[in-house]
């Protein structure tokens, strides 16, 4: 609770303007006059607090968030401010801080975080007010009077968050409250950072042990929600200051690394980035170029990564440009100019990140080998990168120019208040949160959810979208997509190849995902072993918690075979079908095909391989095995790249004259009556005769059947093919490829 924290003065083990004076260094001085410096968070005067508070007037302790206020909004009606402090004010009189410093102070401080950080009014006006109901006999209905319903909201917002207590028994309910509340509106969280961030920076009168505790739970949720809300400046101050609480030894040798590196003669940062305005200067773009130095956490991150630290290691370089299309023209003439690490570009303006990220990542190489990463977006991405949610203003002012504070909020349909701002990551967190049927797997799922840094956006066949963590996986699509009907997912598409629901997707991937038609579907309890993503997880937890028996069935599983009554085992009953199988396979492909294929060894006898059944136009190479007979495969078959690792030559082979053709066509489908009978006439309709027919037991309501078919010529399959396709029910027709070798 923000009234447990001490003076801002005293000295405790967070020390943030010793953190501030070691990173400085980092920057050579004539550089940091003529550079825009990183949101500035600690800039707070104790001697303009607190003053008379003049009717009409801005009271002298406010002036200095005016003028952070001013900065980014200059036309903004400050009334509601002075109104909000002369209330604050009153009502906190009389209250002291552990440290006996007046407590309005710490709202005053709150405030002037968010004001530097680009807030608008309304946010400001409730920054203040935060801490009156709940610490004052001020109600919130006194507060909804004089500064309307949407100030009302925000200060209701924080202060269930504040009357929760943050013992370990006790997180997994709180941070369920906070996610209501930000999803609510994300201005909530906005305030409860700077909350958060203030009461950390004037941590040290407090028991080493409640730091500790304290700091790991910013560690654990507060800071991994900054990320998520895209507002990295506080995210990276938090992380310094936990930092320096449970990691003081590594925080002292990463501080004296930093100012070692200061007093080291030259600064190949400001080098390059000379080399980089002459570069953009000869370019005619018109571009800011700045020195970033790095926070604690991250040398100390790239001290682990790297080892021995030089000194571009210690910074960044930040260009900054008007228009999305200078970033690419900044881009190219660095890549043409300067020698880039390729390895190191990515691309966050075309994909944003899922927190509104949005930047080009590069690197270049210096003669000497050092490396220099360099950041470039434009000035409208950098006060986003900056501030994340907080820069994008009132998320339910309307289109008018009426007072921010006098904006009625948005309903949806169900009552819940619409938020343009809200990230998608929180759309599907207030879905499961819901969801999770007790707080321990709210808890664990949570911190999960919030390790995941990088979103990846994957496109279903009707055009839309979905959001996924790096590493989902089509579990996860599938639940992301149908929710709890995800269930009778038996399969999926993706970039039009089948796949299993295992199958990790990747950013830009193409995922179409095949239902079941049974109602009664269920899940395996082999998905969890696959599901990344709260909303599959939960949603598959909860059947197995309501069906214990079931679940039992894996996507790879297969039904149960009957007992053999021939004394053999199971294993060695399958085997034999198998091998029966796979023989009769090879017979049926091999007779009567050699005067198919020409080969350049005379008198060798020829074998299409299995493995990949070859057939004309397909390009085919050949091997020769045991016995002198030269299998033929498909060049892309796997097989081809595996006898060539044994040192096997490849032998010459071509297509003779023969038109028929021998083909095995592998079909996948739901189960349904009749449906190997309309399989069937559809094979016979385009003129194909069956040599041999599998149809293997369904498994998950899918059934695998294999086709051995005769056709009068090559240009006969595609349209097979097709044909196969149409019967309903059927999900994909491909040739048979076999992972096992083929002689």
């Amino acid at each position: 609770m923000s009234a447990e924290a001490t003076n801002p003065a005293t000295p405790g083990p967070v020390a943030p303007a010793a953190s501030a004076a070691a990173t400085a260094p980092a920057v050579p001085r004539a550089d940091r006059r003529k550079s825009r410096p990183r949101i500035d968070l600690r800039r707070l005067g104790r001697a303009a607090l607190l003053g008379p508070a003049v009717r009409g007037k801005l009271p002298d302790a406010i002036s200095h968030v005016v003028e952070a206020h001013r900065a980014h909004h200059p036309d903004a009606d400050l009334d509601p401010l002075r109104r909000a402090y002369v209330l604050a004010e009153s009502s906190h009189r009389g209250q002291m801080r552990k440290s006996g410093e007046p407590y309005i102070t710490h709202p005053l401080a709150v405030t002037l975080i968010l004001a530097e950080l680009g807030a608008e009014t309304t946010t400001l006006t409730a920054s203040l007010l935060h801490d009156t109901v709940e610490d004052t006999d001020v109600t919130l209905d006194q507060v909804r009077e004089q500064f309307g319903e949407e100030v009302r909201y925000l200060v209701d917002g924080v202060t269930k968050l504040e009357k929760v207590d943050y013992g370990a028994a006790a997180e997994p309910e709180t941070f369920r409250k906070m996610l209501v509340a930000t999803g609510s509106d994300v201005r909530v969280m906005s305030i409860k950072l700077a909350d958060r961030l203030h009461n950390m920076r004037t941590l040290g009168v407090m028991r080493p042990e409640k730091q500790a505790r304290i700091a790991k739970v910013t560690r654990d949720v507060l800071i991994p929600l900054a990320e998520r809300l895209g507002v990295q400046a506080l995210k990276t101050e938090l992380e310094d200051l936990v930092f320096a609480i449970l990691h003081p030894e590594e925080y002292e040798h990463t501080r004296e690394l930093i100012a070692e590196n200061a007093t080291r003669p030259g600064d190949p940062l400001a080098e390059v980035a000379d080399e980089v305005r002459a570069v953009l200067r000869e370019a005619g773009i018109q571009a800011e170029v700045l020195i970033r130095p790095r926070h604690f956490v991250s040398v100390h991150r790239v001290s682990r990564k790297r080892g021995q630290l030089r000194g571009a290691d210690f910074g960044r370089l930040l260009v900054l440009v008007s228009e999305d299309a200078d970033c690419y023209g900044v881009l190219g003439e660095l890549h043409t100019c300067m020698t880039p690490v390729v390895s190191e570009f990515k691309d966050f303006i075309a994909v944003p990140k899922f927190n509104l990220y949005q930047s080009l990542h590069t690197a270049v190489a210096c003669p000497d080998g050092q490396v220099v990463e360099v950041l470039i977006r434009t000035h409208q991405m950098h006060k986003v990168a900056e501030a994340g949610v907080v820069a994008l203003g009132n998320p339910y002012a309307p289109a008018s120019d009426a007072p921010a504070s006098d904006a009625p909020a948005s309903d949806g349909a169900d009552g819940e208040r619409v938020d343009p701002t809200r990230p998608g990551w929180l759309s599907r967190l207030l879905d499961w949160q819901q969801a999770a049927p007790d707080p321990d797997t709210f808890w664990s799922t949570l911190r999960e959810d919030l390790a995941q840094d990088r979103e990846i956006t994957v496109f279903r066949p009707d055009g839309g979208t979905l959001g996924l963590p790096e590493g989902a996986t089509c579990v996860d699509a599938a639940y992301a997509q149908y929710g709890e009907d995800a269930h009778a997912c038996i399969g999926a598409r993706v970039n039009g190849r089948l796949a299993t629901l295992s199958t990790v997707l990747k950013d830009g991937d193409t995922v179409q995902l095949l239902m079941g038609q049974d109602p009664a579907s269920e899940p395996s309890r082999e998905w969890l072993e696959h599901a990344h993503t709260p909303a599959a997880r939960i949603a598959i937890q909860r059947w197995l918690a309501t069906h214990p028996g079931g679940g039992a069935g894996t996507e790879e599983a297969t039904a149960p075979r009957p007992e053999p009554t021939d004394g053999t085992s199971p294993a060695e009953n399958t085997a034999r079908e198998n091998a029966a199988r796979d023989s009769a396979a090879r017979e049926s492909t091999d007779r009567s095909r050699g005067a198919d294929v020409l080969v350049d060894r005379p008198g060798a006898a020829v074998r299409l391989a299995g493995c990949c059944t070859p057939v004309p136009p397909d390009e085919i190479t050949g091997f020769a095995v045991r016995g002198g007979v030269v299998t033929v495969h498909r060049v892309e078959c796997a097989m081809v790249a595996h006898m060539k690792s044994r040192g096997r030559a490849e032998i010459g082979v071509r297509w003779g004259d023969t038109t028929e053709i021998r083909v095995t066509l592998v079909a996948e489908s739901f189960g349904r009556p009749h449906l190997l009978a309309d399989l069937t006439e559809a094979i016979s309709s385009t003129g194909a005769d069956i040599v041999s027919a599998t149809v293997e037991p369904p498994t998950q309501q899918r059934v695998r059947h294999t086709y051995t078919l005769q056709l009068p010529d090559a240009a006969h399959l595609q349209a097979l093919m097709r044909a196969m396709r149409d019967v309903p029910g059927v999900y994909d027709v491909a040739r048979a490829q076999h992972q096992g070798p083929a002689f």
